[in-house]
């Protein structure tokens, strides 16, 4: 169904949010015309100076009132039931979804595909392939709202947000922030194109050119990790300065608390910026701390994101990596192959005898 005032439905969730949408609508309109016709009726019919009985007035029907309770009860939870499944579906992104990492700054988007091209307020995308959506924000709360593909989802300042989706229809979408975030904040929105699958490897085949870096987000975040000498403390055994990287990013470990964390892109990302908000248990704190920003000696989201994906890369090869791992992790991934499974293991630090959940 389409209407002027209604964009079309240009992915696999619209339809499903479409229902919803129609259904709270009906039954908005139904209550509302059900209430204002039973006002106007019962003040036309008993106003002063009207001629209706008024003896025994009801003060009270608990047969009526526990109905009513019942039924509208029953509507409500339909309602719950109906909303809940995109719901859950549209944040539980599939395995094989394409991720594509956007970084809301005032007062524009950019949008980082998995294999290192990079654009800004634009978007390529393949028709009918499945796509996650990474997103943090550079400074304030922003939200990313495309509404062909009836796809909303807040930016926030340290936190990693996702979503998902499928384009379902050919064409040129535009997508907007609908988080109020300073003066330009009407202006900060862009375009979704949706190409044919053999369109778009023509439009990515032309934008890995020589004057734009080829690396895919992993290698860029591994070059990174060398720059700021990570290394020197995380290599491929846990030492006494840092745990080992390797098959770490989705297990659990245990903080100096006593905490049990799950190693995601929030937890890793907090890591880099501030790791004794969260100190690992049985490490020192030698790690720097570092301020979010685009300053010198500062950190950006954007190399945040690398060094995430690098990281992610590095996991067991039974959990999809977020892009296609370089040589050196893959080597390292190798080495661990014969030793990593899907049951969490400890592993006891001699100098500390601290012990860590894999």
């Amino acid at each position: 169904m389409e209407l002027p005032i209604i964009p079309p439905e240009a992915s696999s969730v619209a339809g499903q949010i479409d229902k919803v949408f129609y259904l709270l609508t009906a039954l908005s309109v139904f209550f509302t015309l059900l209430v204002s016709v039973m006002i106007v009726f019962f003040v036309a019919r008993y106003r002063r100076g009207a001629k209706v009985n008024r003896d025994n007035p009801i003060f009270g029907n608990p047969v009526f009132e526990t109905g009513t309770a019942i039924f509208l009860a029953m509507v409500g939870l339909g309602v719950f039931w109906v909303s809940v499944k995109p719901f859950v579906e549209v944040y539980t992104p599939p395995a094989d979804a394409t991720e594509i990492f956007v970084i809301g700054k005032r007062w524009m988007w950019q949008l980082q595909h998995s294999n290192g091209i990079r654009e800004n307020d634009e978007l390529h995308l393949p028709l009918g392939r499945a796509i996650k959506l990474t997103l943090i924000s550079q400074d304030v709360i922003h939200g990313f709202y495309v509404p062909a593909f009836r796809v909303k989802r807040d930016c926030l300042p340290g936190y990693y947000n996702t979503c998902w989706f499928r384009p379902t229809m050919l064409g040129k979408f535009p997508f907007f922030c609908t988080e109020y975030c300073g003066t330009n904040h009407s202006e900060m929105g862009g375009w979704v194109y949706v190409m044919k699958p053999d369109d778009y490897m023509r439009w990515k085949e032309n934008n890995q050119t020589t004057t734009q870096k080829t690396e895919t987000v992993a290698e860029r975040g591994h070059d990174l990790f060398l720059k700021y000498q990570c290394s020197n403390c995380h290599t491929t055994q846990d030492g006494v300065h840092g745990p080992s990287l390797i098959a770490l990013y989705g297990t659990n470990t245990i903080l100096k608390n006593g905490q049990t964390v799950k190693v995601d892109d929030n937890f890793v990302r907090r890591e880099i910026v501030n790791s004794d908000s969260e100190r690992v248990a049985g490490y020192p704190n030698l790690m720097p701390t570092y301020s979010v920003g685009n300053e010198e000696g500062q950190l950006s989201e954007e190399t945040i994101l690398d060094l995430v994906a690098y990281i992610r890369s590095l996991a067991a090869p039974a959990a999809p990596p977020a892009s296609t791992p370089n040589s050196f992790s893959s080597k390292m991934n190798k080495k661990t192959a014969k030793t990593t499974s899907n049951k969490p293991r400890r592993i006891t630090l001699a100098t500390t005898g601290a012990e860590t959940i894999r």
